[in-house]
């Protein structure tokens, strides 16, 4: 659904920034082929699952590990890390402002 409405804002002459799990290749490779090759651009946000789980304020991590949550990524269902991702972002050690500087310089590059 996220990948339609993205090619609608795309057709419409728009540029669509998209943050969401996606934590199966073939999702992935979906999205890539709906909003089209030359329109998407994969990033990796990579951050190792103790870190996520340092910084879940709302404690779904935890609630996950107690089986309240099924199937939440990273603890019951697996997550396919993308072999090669358009851009790669290691966060762990990096402040958000660090992180989103950095993220927004390569995404000029790509976009360029």
């Amino acid at each position: 659904r996220i990948s339609e409405v993205s090619k609608l804002f795309l057709d419409a002459g728009l540029m669509v920034l998209s943050a969401f799990i996606s934590p199966f290749k073939e999702d992935r490779e979906l999205a890539r082929s709906v909003v089209g090759e030359n329109n998407f651009i994969e990033i990796f946000v990579d951050t190792p699952l103790h870190v996520c789980e340092s910084r879940d304020v709302k404690g779904l991590y935890a609630k996950a590990r107690k089986g309240e949550i099924p199937n939440f990524t990273g603890i019951q269902s697996p997550f396919e890390i993308p072999q090669d991702p358009d851009i790669h972002v290691l966060t762990e050690g990096k402040s958000i402002e660090e992180t989103v500087h950095w993220l927004f310089n390569q995404i000029k590059i790509k976009i360029a």
